[in-house]
Order: structure tokens, then C-alpha cells, then sequence
């Protein structure tokens, strides 16, 4: 009788095992795609604002003496960010992440001052296409700031999961680390200036 009581007691812990490790992996892997989803609206939207760049250098360019080191810069400044290469999945190194971040900021403080110039050129700021351009590169950022807020969350999430309880014993044994978050630093704190006053 003993005997089966202590085969019973072992087949019900091996279920129970099986079951929480069961659901402890499609949890974390739940988690895990969420963050790597978001992940994909970031580069979106930062897609989305390179994307406008060649349009506002061609606009600002034709301004008759426009400063030609500050087209440079955000033109230098684009193609820094091409040379990032970044996984369609979520980083997992810091090191990577930060990268992006350093590169994505060096377009914001070059758009920054690119806008900042242009302020000085009334012709340039009184077109339509100037203006339009400039509504869409403060949508964009604000879209940037909304999409990394998501992200953070959605690591939050996954990294809560990866240190909880009994989770943690099954994120070691299945592969899944803590994933890194974006940080915000001096250059990424604000968004570039992109509002003018149209009136004077």
C-alpha cells in the first residue's frame, strides 16, 4: 500500500511539474513576443521619421544660403543610423540598444538644430511644404516617445515574469534572459524643437 501511496505522490509532483513548467514557458514566451512586437512599432516609427529627413533636407536646401554644415550633420546623422545593424527580434545585449539609442539621438539633436537654423530664414518657414514636414516630424516623435514608453512596459513585463516565482527556475532551463530597456539620457530626454511661430 505504501508503495503506491509514494507512486501516487510521485506521479502527481511530476504532473504538477509538467504543468507549472508548461505554463511558466508559454507565459515567458508570451511575454517575450510581446516585447519583440513592440519592438517592431519602435522601428517603425523611427522609420517613420528617417523617412521624412530627405524630404525636409530638399525643402531646406532650396533656401537660397541655408547653412550647408547643418544639412551635413542630419544628412551624416540618417546615414549613422543605417549602419546600426539591429535584429527584427528585440535586443538582448545593452550594448546593442545603446548603440541604437546613441545613433537615434544624434538624428534628433541634428534635426534640432536644423530647425533651429531654419528659424532664421522667414521664406523657408512661411511654405506649406516646411510646415507640413514639420507637423509630421513632431507626430513622429511623439509617436517615438508613446512607442519606447510601450516598449519599456512590455520589457517590464517580460523581466518581472523571467525573476518570479516559480518562473525563474524555468527561464534559466529554457534560454530566457532579462531583455534591456530604453534609457533616457540627455540627448533623448526631449524631442527635437520642431514648433515655430508662425505669426511674426
Amino acid at each position: 500500500m505504501t508503495k503506491w501511496i509514494t507512486l501516487g505522490v510521485v506521479v502527481l509532483l511530476v504532473f504538477v511539474l509538467g504543468v507549472t513548467s508548461c505554463a511558466s514557458y508559454n507565459g515567458l514566451v508570451s511575454k517575450s513576443q510581446a516585447v519583440d512586437a513592440q519592438w517592431g512599432q519602435v522601428q517603425t516609427v523611427y522609420q517613420r521619421r528617417l523617412d521624412l529627413i530627405p524630404n525636409l533636407v530638399a525643402t531646406v536646401a532650396g533656401s537660397a544660403n541655408f547653412e550647408k554644415s547643418t544639412l551635413e550633420a542630419v544628412t551624416n546623422a540618417r546615414a549613422s543610423v543605417g549602419k546600426v545593424s539591429m535584429p527584427a527580434s528585440a535586443p538582448d545585449d545593452p550594448a546593442k540598444l545603446a548603440e541604437f539609442q546613441q545613433a537615434q539621438a544624434a538624428v534628433s539633436s541634428s534635426l534640432s538644430r536644423l530647425l533651429v537654423v531654419a528659424e532664421n530664414y522667414p521664406a523657408l518657414k512661411s511654405t506649406d511644404g516646411f510646415r507640413q514636414l514639420q507637423a509630421q516630424l513632431e507626430g513622429s516623435e511623439n509617436r517615438i516617445s508613446v512607442e519606447r514608453e510601450k516598449f519599456n512596459d512590455a520589457v517590464r513585463a517580460y523581466n518581472t515574469s523571467v525573476h518570479s516565482f516559480p518562473s525563474m527556475f524555468f527561464a534559466s532551463w529554457f534560454g530566457f534572459h532579462d531583455k534591456p530597456y530604453f534609457s533616457a539620457d540627455a540627448a533623448a530626454q526631449s524631442a527635437p524643437a520642431v514648433k515655430f511661430d508662425f505669426g511674426k
